[in-house]
């Protein structure tokens, strides 16, 4: 295991993988050639005819390999995902069958579960729309996740009585989910909101709150085998101290769940995170890539108005490519699931950024991807 985790976690960067062939690197998707053939047509949405290139990158990715977007609703995905106008509403319906038609779209973050709890018929609607290796990350409902009860205005106002309550966290999601999604469940995500300061200053007491709610959950593996509770921190605290970070893994490794990785602003660095993997190593790999750090910790809104419509790459961050493909073929290679959902908001278009991602880990050195 020593050389493997060398070569994820501690070994030399790589150099820069060369630039793929102008077809399939530079050329936007909506202004290529489709190949021949029928696209299949959901109730008033028809898939985007894709490249050859397109195709022949998704036969290059492993399959252990899931990447996708945080939701699919978004009409500016025209030419990239969808033919046509369609408005959110459309997209929320019918949207999700011709979404996983796109080859490099193999699961996708269920964010709507965050806002409410979501019915069995709900997550079996969603099921029955994607094919049998498609994998699906679903939120935890803040009822659960939040310290603190928000205000309409989405803020976090005064304490929250059901913050961690096991209870609800088995009965509003984790049973739901495992009786609606089936065998389709990828991770099932806690994503912790940032905490108040006096919980803070008392961190490994709600450390023993989540230990308490992880372990009453029921087990994943006897109907999901490929799926897994992750635990998504906003709060660097829960890493930035080496024994935190050890006493955080050592919970996690406890109850069968695992960190989720959060490219965000208000959490450090990509290579600042992978000790809690290397702690928990083998294991898969759940990561969320969700705000370009160009804006800040609190630059939601700001990426929402300057990105919209979502067409299109505006800032770039390579570095994050090149460390998240590193990471995904080490990870792939030694025979462990990957789930990498991507914002719009990490450089302005989700699809053209899993795009980029899937050049570079298709681009990664045949090294990398032995165990």
């Amino acid at each position: 295991m020593s050389g493997i985790q060398d070569d994820l976690f501690g070994g030399p960067p790589t150099p820069p993988p060369a630039p793929s062939p102008p077809p399939a690197a530079t050329t936007p998707p909506a202004a290529e050639e489709a190949p021949p053939g029928k696209q299949k047509k959901g109730i008033g949405v028809a898939a985007q005819p894709q490249d050859e290139a397109l195709h022949a990158l998704a036969q290059r990715l492993p399959p252990t390999l899931h990447l996708g977007t945080s939701t699919w609703t978004y009409p500016g995905w025209k030419g990239l995902v969808w033919e046509g106008e369609h408005s959110p509403a459309q997209l929320s319906r019918n949207g999700l069958s011709i979404y996983v038609q796109h080859p490099l779209l193999r699961t996708v973050s269920i964010d709507r579960s965050f806002y409410r709890p979501l019915t069995v018929s709900q997550y079996e609607r969603y099921a029955s729309q994607v094919p049998d290796d498609f994998r699906f990350v679903v939120k935890a409902p803040s009822l659960v996740t939040d310290a603190l009860v928000r205000s309409e205005d989405g803020r976090g106002r005064e304490p929250n009585p059901a913050f961690l309550n096991a209870d609800l966290a088995r009965t509003e999601f984790v049973e739901p989910a495992l009786q609606g999604l089936g065998r389709k469940i990828g991770a099932l995500v806690f994503q912790l909101s940032p905490l108040p300061m006096d919980q803070l200053d008392r961190l490994p007491e709600v450390l023993q709150r989540l230990r308490a709610m992880l372990l009453a959950q029921p087990k994943l593996a006897p109907i999901a085998p490929d799926g897994i509770l992750a635990v998504e921190v906003r709060d660097p605290e829960w890493i930035s101290s080496h024994w935190m970070a050890l006493d955080f893994a050592a919970v996690l490794r406890e109850a069968g769940a695992t960190y989720c990785i959060d490219l965000h602003p208000k959490m450090p660095p990509l290579a600042e995170q992978l000790h809690m993997l290397r702690a928990l190593w083998p294991g898969p790999l759940v990561c969320r890539w969700m705000l370009n750090t160009r804006h800040g910790p609190y630059g939601y809104e700001e990426a929402e108005k300057l990105y919209e419509p979502f067409d299109k790459v505006h800032h770039p961050d390579p570095e994050n490519h090149e460390a998240l493909a590193r990471l995904i073929a080490g990870v792939t290679g030694a025979g462990q699931n990957a789930y990498v959902c991507i914002s719009n908001h990490a450089e302005g278009s989700a699809p053209r950024t899993i795009r980029t991602l899937a050049e570079r880990v298709a681009a990664q050195p045949p090294s990398r991807k032995k165990a």
